[in-house]
């Protein structure tokens, strides 16, 4: 079992940033690829990033290119998202998610474990 807890979500103007975090803990987090979603009201779970088992390699929907960072500390078994000039329309409940592989990371039902979400809200 793994569990997720998110941190770091807020209410923040339009051309902001905001680091979101993500620290797991029980199995061996290097074991898991790990991925960020999130979901705005009313609509489905969207993919947002997602990251390798050591970091070196990463993902990233179209509509964060250029303005969010995935990363993560294996030794401290956490991953942050780096979200810079953000837009109201990434306003959503962000959550992450652990996969024991590291294959199709922007479907979200693969995934084994999920964090209970932060929200962010970007003001416009």
């Amino acid at each position: 079992q793994v569990r997720l807890v998110e941190s770091g979500g807020g209410l923040v103007q339009a051309g902001g940033s905001l680091r979101l975090s993500c620290a797991a803990s029980g199995r061996t987090f290097s074991d898991y690829a790990m991925g960020w979603f999130r979901q705005a009201p009313g609509k489905e779970r969207e993919f947002v990033a997602a990251i390798s088992y050591t970091g070196l390699t990463s993902y990233y929907a179209d509509f964060v290119k250029g303005r969010f960072t995935i990363s993560r500390d294996n030794a401290k078994s956490t991953v942050l998202l780096q979200m810079n000039s953000l837009i109201p329309e990434d306003t959503a409940v962000y959550y992450c998610a652990a996969k024991a592989d590291f294959k199709l990371m922007a479907i979200a039902r693969l995934y084994d474990y999920w964090g209970q979400g932060t929200q962010v809200t970007v003001s416009s």
